[in-house]
């Protein structure tokens, strides 16, 4: 029952968690939406809901490596899934940063002054908006590639970790391309809404 109940969980938050993405993308090609004001609020509010619609995800994902793999193997999974959790809320703490900021700020000169002050906190930067949240990324690439490359694959689907890697690439390039990424994430997280099966033990 526990089992069928999360393998649901993560289905349907492997929908939802791009879904908001989108969301935050498409609000912010919105005139207005980057400065305080509604839209920035919804925006950044969808995007902080999605980025803890992974939590589930990278747990499903974790959980597709069967658990009688090789000590090797599981080390390097909860590894990646370690990774992808530092990542993941290095990310939240950035989105929170932005939703206060936007809050407490009255004009964009406001928003870009608080935001100087914030981003010139020793470590702030590195930690919560250049290097943690590419963690998130790494770790969940490497846990989709550990689930649907190699013999003992579990999603059957060589292509999802492709899409991610395009979807992140993408984003990186240009937030505009948000919405585009968000759509790859959908169809690479997609084998997680079908049925879950018995996981191979050939992966850790």
């Amino acid at each position: 029952m526990n089992a069928l109940r999360n393998s649901r969980l993560a289905g349907c938050a492997a929908v939802g968690a791009p879904a908001l993405m989108a969301l935050y993308g498409g609000i912010r090609l919105v005139p207005g939406s980057r400065q305080p004001g509604p839209g920035w609020t919804a925006g950044h509010t969808a995007m902080f809901a999605g980025l803890l619609l992974f939590v589930p995800v990278l747990l499903a994902l974790r959980g597709l490596l069967a658990p009688r793999g090789t000590a090797v193997g599981r080390a390097a999974a909860n590894a990646a899934l370690g990774t992808a959790f530092a990542g993941l809320l290095a990310s939240l703490v950035q989105i929170g940063i932005d939703l206060y900021v936007g809050v407490v700020s009255a004009t964009k000169d406001e928003q870009s002054r608080l935001f100087g002050r914030i981003q010139d906190v020793p470590g702030v930067l590195p930690a919560v908006y250049q290097v943690g949240p590419l963690l998130f990324y790494v770790g969940l690439l490497a846990l989709l590639v550990a689930a649907s490359v190699g013999a003992g694959r579990a999603l059957r689907c060589w292509w999802s970790p492709v899409l991610m890697l395009v979807g992140t690439v993408a984003t990186a390039a240009d937030l505009a391309f948000i919405p585009l990424a968000a759509a790859c994430y959908l169809v690479a997280l997609a084998p997680l809404t079908r049925p879950a099966t018995a996981p191979r033990p050939a992966l850790g």
